[in-house]
């Protein structure tokens, strides 16, 4: 078993590798891309689940780690660990693809090699960034992240792909540039790229106060434009409308959510605190923003995207009100978010392949026709708007006590309101799509409900809901041992108590000190990360 828990990273990272090459060099025949990504994305899945099945909830920082040199000069380490933080985050990732590859099995019809291929691509590039502990590892996997992205969307757009995919690649990819910059600038003051010895020497004190501050705002702007982050949302609706659903169930929100939580507060808690206040005033602006755009919306695509910016929004909100109960929240309303966009996101773009349109004014009375789509599609809709008893209540009840409590009773009644509109425009979509009188387009065709693959997906999603909604418990305990929010004094420049990964180190090294190679390599000892 210790063998096992020493590789299992490494093989839920390269195995979607692996089934990208095979997709590639298998003939487009049978099926044959859409059966290996699939029997890929499930046994990646199947290995994710070992994780926590094998998770020591007693411990505390990361497990199965793995911690290799990898180039010498200079220092990048194939650094690989989870936490409670991000534990979750990698099963998610795990649970999305094969249901990606569901709702892409009809909807691709040319070139399913490359399609299949450059998605299994992109799920190892969200499994690095969940995984990386190495600075310059993580933003390889970062930067992967994108290309996939982009050229999916520019060939399988549905109406303007290219124009879609330019503006999505430019916006994510131009932040990028300054993220490299402030990486590099740590690597030249401390010596490493890891992690942990990064937390260490920027909690020390040793690092100017001036650089560092904008070295974190270079990480930030780099997070908030991936969310997106009210007003650097300026991508989301025409990648939404354009990208394949598959594409766009996977990615949304997650990396920049995960990276603001890790590498934002994680690295920089000071600077992090200090921005704090302005990040939760966005926050709350996108909520109300997306909620009433959403509202005026007359396609279903682009109203799932200002429906998100709402969602994420509150994630964010949640974040940067730095309490544990709103960082828990949001942890959990990540995993809720994925689970309830994966079955929504299914479901429209089955109405969308059978139907070949999104204005939601041609749909009408389908719950007749089409009653196991329609039901699936009203309990992820009460699930997204936090119906108690589904999982959504749970995330959004967390961050909302957390922002009363511990940041503004005014933030938290405005965010509330978003909330309640959130209730109106997915009540509003329900009804416009599968209630009141029947439309034109709905006798068009004859009725064709959910398929058995299809229905294999959506029960077990449905499910997690309600399992999520009714037993949290399952799931916070181990996002608590990873989602703790730095215990910051008042103008305190001396260390830091965060994440509880270096509590009881030893006097911080001499100013202008670096840690050498050897000393990295024996990180796991001196942060009590086991190898289990």
């Amino acid at each position: 078993m210790n063998q096992i828990n020493q590789s299992i990273l490494t093989l839920i990272l390269l195995l979607p590798l692996a089934g990208a090459v095979l997709v590639a060099l298998v003939p487009d025949r049978f099926k044959l891309p859409n059966w290996i990504a699939l029997v890929t994305t499930l046994a990646t899945f199947g290995l994710t689940l070992h994780l926590p099945a094998h998770f020591d909830k007693a411990q505390i920082g990361f497990q199965f780690v793995v911690n290799r040199l990898w180039i010498e000069k200079p220092a990048i380490f194939y650094h690989l660990g989870v936490d409670g933080l991000s534990l979750w985050l990698v099963v998610l990732v795990g649970l999305l693809a094969p249901i990606g590859v569901v709702a892409s099995w009809n909807a691709i019809r040319e070139r399913r090699k490359l399609f299949f291929a450059l998605f299994l691509v992109q799920q190892t590039a969200m499994l690095g960034v969940f995984l990386s502990l190495d600075l310059m590892v993580y933003y390889g996997f970062w930067e992967l992240s994108l290309v996939p992205m982009a050229i999916l969307i520019a060939m399988y757009g549905r109406k303007d792909g290219p124009r879609a995919a330019l503006k999505f690649f430019l916006f994510t990819f131009i932040p990028s540039a300054p993220l490299l910059v402030a990486i590099l600038w740590l690597y030249a003051q401390t010596g490493t790229f890891d992690f942990t010895m990064l937390q260490y020497n920027i909690a020390s004190g040793i690092l100017p106060a001036g650089p560092l501050y904008w070295a974190a705002l270079a990480f930030l702007f780099a997070f908030a434009v991936k969310v997106p982050v009210f007003p650097l949302h300026g991508w989301l609706a025409d990648t939404f409308s354009e990208a394949p659903v598959a594409l766009a169930m996977v990615v949304a929100g997650k990396l920049g959510l995960y990276s603001m939580l890790r590498f934002h507060i994680g690295l920089f808690p000071l600077q992090a605190r200090a921005v704090a206040p302005v990040l939760v005033g966005l926050a709350v602006v996108g909520i109300l923003y997306g909620a009433c755009l959403a509202l005026v919306q007359r396609d279903f695509w682009r109203l799932m995207a200002f429906a998100a910016l709402s969602h994420l929004s509150l994630i964010t909100l949640g974040i940067y009100g730095l309490t544990l109960t709103g960082w828990e929240g949001a942890v959990y309303q990540i995993l809720n978010h994925g689970v309830v966009d994966g079955a929504l996101f299914l479901l429209l773009g089955l109405l969308y392949d059978r139907y070949a349109t999104s204005e939601i004014n041609a749909y009408g009375g389908l719950a007749a026709k089409l009653p196991s789509t329609a039901t699936f599609f009203v309990i992820a809709s009460l699930a997204m708007i936090g119906l108690p008893m589904l999982g959504g209540f749970v995330g959004e009840f967390m961050i909302l006590l957390g922002t009363f409590t511990g940041v503004s009773k005014g933030w938290a009644i405005a965010a509330t309101l978003g909330v309640i509109l959130g209730a109106a425009y997915m009540l509003w979509l329900v009804q416009r799509l599968f209630f009141g009188p029947e439309s034109a387009l709905a006798t068009t065709k004859p009725p064709e409900d959910l398929r058995i693959g299809q229905l294999a997906v959506l029960w077990p999603l449905t499910a997690l809901m309600l399992v999520m909604g009714v037993a949290p418990m399952l799931w916070l305990p181990t996002i608590e041992k990873g989602a703790h929010p730095p215990m910051i004094p008042s103008g305190a420049k001396a260390l830091v108590d965060y994440d509880g990964y270096i509590r009881g180190l030893k006097p911080p090294p001499p100013s202008g000190s670096s840690f050498s190679a050897a000393r990295i390599a024996n990180t796991n000892s001196m942060n009590g990360e086991g190898q289990r």
